[in-house]
């Protein structure tokens, strides 16, 4: 089932280290189906408030997105982002094609 990594980013220092990582990601991604579904882009906040840039990233499964996260590749320029960024990252399963609200019932 497909699985997201989600990140709301704040206060992003753009500068060199931040150019290095958005150079080096996409090479961290491909081994895992990783792809961008939102990266950045314009938000309608609806209810609550919603500060800063949010970014989508699809993969596969859970799995191939935890491994993904924890890879060795991806650890190296992950620094480059959290010293210049700050903000909240969260993998979520996805839902099966046909979901209904109420099948959380069941």
């Amino acid at each position: 089932m497909t699985a997201y990594a989600i990140a709301r980013l704040q206060d992003v220092t753009m500068g060199p280290e931040i150019v290095e990582y958005l150079e080096k990601i996409d090479a961290t991604l491909t081994p895992y189906g990783g792809r961008y579904l939102i990266h950045g882009g314009n938000t309608e906040v609806l209810e609550g408030s919603w500060q800063g840039d949010t970014i989508m990233l699809g993969f596969p499964s859970l799995e191939q997105a935890r491994a993904w996260y924890r890879s060795e590749a991806y650890r190296r320029i992950l620094p480059l982002r959290t010293a210049n960024a700050v903000g909240d990252v969260i993998l979520v399963g996805g839902v099966e094609k046909g979901h209904r609200g109420i099948d959380i019932l069941g």
